[in-house]
């Protein structure tokens, strides 16, 4: 699957709601007291909390909400291999 074709899957208007989903995933990474595990479903219910509150609650939207985030926690983890993979190291 490509990057086209998920980008197509989300609204829009939800593009605010991933890049805030990534600093949100960033930030909770650097946090010392917070498990890695953790990390996706508090971005998963920031995202669905995040894009209720911009277009509304209904299930389309609560799906909306969990492709943004589950696109922002996988475009971290891309970017993140790739560097990886380019320098050698695990970071």
């Amino acid at each position: 699957m490509e990057w086209s074709i998920i980008a197509q899957m989300i609204d829009p208007r939800l593009s605010l709601v991933v890049v805030a989903c990534w600093v949100i995933g960033y930030v909770l990474k650097q946090t010392p007291k917070v498990p890695n595990w953790s990390i996706i479903y508090v971005v998963i219910v920031v995202s669905i909390l995040f894009t209720a509150g911009l277009i509304g609650w209904s299930v389309e939207n609560i799906i909306q909400g969990i492709i943004a985030g589950a696109f922002a926690v996988f475009g971290h983890q891309a970017v993140k291999q790739t560097a990886e993979a380019i320098s050698g190291k695990k970071k």
